[in-house]
């Protein structure tokens, strides 16, 4: 099914149908289409934002539309035509329109007659001029080149692999090393680029990486699902580069040269210790990088990039978190859990399979698609709850009237038996909380039988083991064990001589 929720975010980010058609791996009049029946039916964006794909296609076609066919230009000759001074691609479509309008055929439009002449001139090895637009594009790839840190401890050489980013307007690059090239290193780099850029740039250009891209040919456009959600943090469009086609990205190819040449060469003889050391002297040739007078033109990145930054997008107010997707199975006391640190769910959702997104502060959970809650993500101390009152069934809610403070402030007033029970109990559970069922039980004992049979009944228990539990208490009142006087069955005080026999013991005969 067509990603129509898509075509209406990417068009509400200022980027043109042709741009769409490539992100979306779908056809230029797919996209005019979709947004004029959008436009027909008051939809945008915003409105759209909270259905789905099979309800918005609902309402943008409740019909079904078939696809209209095209004519096919002949590229052969636009191409050689294109060798003539002063001609241009919009010209060719013109007269090509015509050609259309004779044979009533129906004509492309010119942003995918100039689509598929781009594919033309891929598929025929030939060459074309890419205009640059300021601030629209961001091309990303790893350096072929390694860099090297050595492991203190163990004397291991460790493979740094560097991540290159380019603005193909003004060339200005960013670099930087990771020990990884997996999901989190990918995604920290470019949360990284942005933050030096100082801006976000409206197309991000790719490889095809599986880090950032599941699939990429003509008919479709899988993008990692993470890699999918810092795209639409940072409003851009992911646009990954077509497979085996380095001049879609030529920008950052050149840069990955100049870089490893640059950067990495002129390092090759040094010793780091620790990613940190490596990336402090990237970051100080980098610096000399940008500012290196250009060869044939001009200036340098950094003197284009100063013209160039004014029509970055803004950063958001906070930088995009790498997030790790899990599942888990809401236990009975309505908890899942995540890394060994529990967190609880609306109780109606106990039994369900549910999705969890983490990141390094939040936890969030999701049901068929829809977020059900969202915590701030325990570290430390594993064993850990994390409970929300409204996730309680509401004979559960009571509970959460009391805390530990205040069970120990009622138990001082019974006395001092009892505090000693209510502390026993309380640190006798990794968590506090746990303890928390035992005092209320423990409370309510004192209205069926009085605050002062429960200070005995506490001190009898205390006479068997330090830490009683509720059970054990309510057995000892219900058997009567606490109206029993603690001082007669207490034993006689022990002689300070030891064990001695009494005169009757050596008195002789039967008497």
């Amino acid at each position: 099914m067509t990603n129509y929720r898509g075509i209406l975010r990417l068009r509400s980010l200022g980027i043109n149908h042709s741009r769409i058609a490539e992100s979306m791996g779908i056809s230029r009049q797919t996209v005019v289409t979709s947004l004029q029946r959008a436009v027909a039916q008051g939809l945008d964006w915003q409105t759209a934002e909270g259905m789905s794909d099979r309800e918005l296609a609902e309402k943008l076609f409740p019909s079904g539309e078939g696809k209209l066919g095209y004519k096919m230009p002949d590229y052969g000759y636009v191409h050689r035509e294109m060798a003539k001074p002063g001609m241009t691609q919009q010209l060719l479509w013109f007269e090509y329109c015509d050609q259309c309008r004779d044979s009533e055929e129906i004509p492309y439009q010119l942003t995918q007659f100039k689509k598929h002449y781009r594919e033309y001139l891929v598929t025929n090895k030939a060459t074309m001029h890419i205009s640059r637009k300021p601030g629209e594009t961001m091309e990303v790839d790893w350096a072929g080149q390694t860099a090297e840190v050595v492991d203190s401890d163990t004397g291991e050489i460790l493979d740094a692999y560097v991540f290159v980013a380019a603005l193909p307007y003004s060339g200005y690059a960013y670099a930087e090393a990771f020990l990884s090239q997996n999901q989190t290193a990918w995604i920290t780099a470019h949360v990284n680029a942005y933050s030096y850029f100082g801006g976000v740039a409206r197309i991000l250009v790719p490889d095809n990486l599986k880090t950032g891209v599941i699939k990429n040919t003509r008919a479709e456009i899988v993008l990692n699902k993470n890699y999918q959600e810092m795209a639409e943090h940072y409003g851009t469009a992911i646009i990954p580069a077509r497979v085996r086609t380095p001049k879609d990205k030529a920008t950052v190819e050149g840069t990955v040269g100049n870089v490893s040449g640059y950067i990495l060469a002129a390092i090759r003889n040094q010793k780091f210790f620790t990613l940190r050391e490596l990336n402090e002297v990237i970051r100080e040739r980098l610096y000399a990088f940008n500012r290196k007078p250009f060869q044939k033109k001009d200036g340098s990145r950094a003197t284009w990039f100063a013209e160039e930054r004014a029509s970055l997008l803004p950063l958001p107010r906070n930088p995009f978190e790498p997030a790790e997707w899990k599942t888990a199975t809401v236990a009975f006391n309505y908890h899942i859990a995540v890394d060994e640190q529990y967190y609880s769910v609306p109780f109606a959702y106990i039994k369900r399979r549910v999705d969890v997104r983490l990141t390094r502060s939040v936890v969030e959970v999701f049901f068929e698609g829809s977020r059900i809650c969202s915590h701030i993500r325990l570290h430390g101390r594993r064993g850990q709850y994390s409970t929300q009152e409204t996730h309680m069934p509401p004979n559960h809610q009571q509970y959460l009237q009391w805390n530990g403070e205040r069970f120990r402030k009622w138990a001082a007033k019974v006395g001092q038996n009892a505090s000693i029970v209510v502390e026993a109990i309380l640190t006798g559970y990794k968590v506090e909380q746990q303890g928390y069922r035992a005092c209320m039980a423990l409370l309510k004992l004192s209205d069926q039988y009085s605050p002062q049979r429960l200070e005995s009944a506490c001190m009898r228990a205390l006479d068997y083991t330090p830490r009683p539990s509720y059970k054990a208490i309510q057995t000892i009142l219900k058997s009567g064990q606490d109206k029993t006087s603690k001082e007669s069955a207490a034993p006689a005080e022990p002689s300070p001589f030891g064990f001695t026999r009494g005169a009757d013991y050596y008195k002789g005969g039967d008497e």
